[in-house]
């Protein structure tokens, strides 16, 4: 068991390093003020590779793994936990077109996501279908070759500034359940999509989340990705990807943190000493540091497991991100607490760190979901045993 990076992995993270520093860092917290959404530096993101990083390189992606992924992510999340969890929510949308859809529908949208010429929006969550995401009620109705598409979807990410939705909707009955969804592909300027206000967020400010309202969206049948009935199933594929990356993203915003941190603790005096030197600090520093590469870990081998296909992949993705989300989290929120009043000021980005990384325990399922993933498949018989 190698715990090292490859050559290969270290090769992507200084060129990911370099692109957010670069790219990112300097423009981030200007983002997060004027709450811009920075299309060109996705752009630009995307001529590195990095919109399409698991998709496969046949239709213009980069074919890597999702451990490659991790170590991609955390570098961009370091300079914007915000940006970078658009990044990789685009990314987890292109996979799904990419995985699942006929081979045309691939060929007209794949290449121009992957490259980041078009941004995706992945639309599951409405507004009274969140975590019990098979209840939603948006509704595609069969009229020959075309589906018509009438409903809402809430909360979101990039939408009113993407050019694809990547959206599940219900072609069965409607107590069918999660095996009455679907999923389908539609350009975000369709006749009869239109969107809300930009919600005013806690963080998160780098990327606009807007209410999407589709009234008689007419799509060709061949929009559709996979067979009817198989959205539900396809979105949570798509999902485990997505806890994977979000929890990726608070490492880097833990990272970044944590560095900010030790640099501050050498550098304020305090009572005639660098604060590095009193103890109670150097052991709240040690705990956030244990914690974080216990969280790293965690995201690590559940990307392993992702990538072998092992049978509880979607269990350890659960597990990864319940710990990473909220023990990141954690380390961001007493690296603030170290700076003191200065942590509070946007002078410093702890602040923006810790909103944006708050997010994180709630989206792609929330925590809470998380448990009841891990507790459900723990209460079989043999998985405890199997994940030893």
């Amino acid at each position: 068991m190698d715990f090292n990076l490859t050559e290969d992995q270290l090769a992507f993270r200084d060129a990911a390093r370099a692109f957010a520093e670069k790219a990112m860092a300097p423009y981030a917290g200007q983002w997060d003020v004027d709450h811009t959404f920075p299309v060109e530096v996705m752009k630009e993101a995307g001529e590195m590779g990095f919109m399409g990083i698991y998709t496969p390189e046949a239709l213009d992606g980069m074919g890597l793994s999702r451990m490659d992924t991790s170590v991609i992510v955390e570098e961009l999340a370091m300079a914007c936990p915000s940006t970078a969890a658009f990044i990789t929510i685009h990314n987890m949308a292109t996979w799904m077109v990419a995985s699942f859809a006929s081979d045309d529908l691939k060929q007209e949208f794949v290449p121009r996501l992957a490259s980041g010429e078009w941004l995706a929006s992945y639309c599951l969550t409405e507004p009274g279908a969140g975590s019990d995401a098979a209840s939603l009620r948006t509704r595609a109705v069969r009229d020959g070759d075309s589906y018509v598409i009438n409903g809402s979807k809430m909360f979101i990410s990039g939408a009113g500034a993407t050019d694809v939705l990547v959206l599940m909707a219900r072609t069965g009955d409607a107590d069918s359940g999660a095996k009455g969804i679907s999923t389908f592909v539609i350009p975000a300027n369709a006749e009869g999509v239109s969107y809300g206000k930009n919600e005013e967020k806690m963080g998160w400010h780098s990327q606009p989340t807007r209410l999407v309202t589709l009234e008689d969206v007419r799509i060709p049948a061949s929009n559709r990705i996979g067979n009817e009935g198989d959205g539900f199933a396809i979105a949570m594929k798509g999902l485990d990807g997505g806890r994977l990356n979000i929890a990726t993203c608070s490492l880097g915003g833990a990272q970044a943190a944590l560095l900010r941190a030790r640099n501050y603790l050498h550098e304020r005096q305090q009572f005639g000493k660098p604060l590095a030197a009193f103890q109670a600090l150097q052991f709240k520093l040690a705990d956030m540091a244990t914690n974080l590469v216990a969280a790293r870990q965690m995201v690590r081998l559940g990307a392993f497991k992702l990538d072998a296909g092992d049978p509880e992949a979607t269990l350890h993705c659960a597990m990864a991100k319940r710990f990473a989300t909220d023990a990141c989290f954690e380390v961001a929120n007493e690296a603030l607490q170290l700076h003191g009043g200065y942590g509070y000021i946007r002078e410093y980005p702890l602040e923006r760190y810790v909103r944006d990384l708050r997010v994180h325990q709630i989206l792609e399922g929330t925590n809470e979901i998380m448990r009841l993933i891990i507790a459900r498949r723990m209460l079989e018989d043999g998985v405890a045993e199997a994940i030893q």
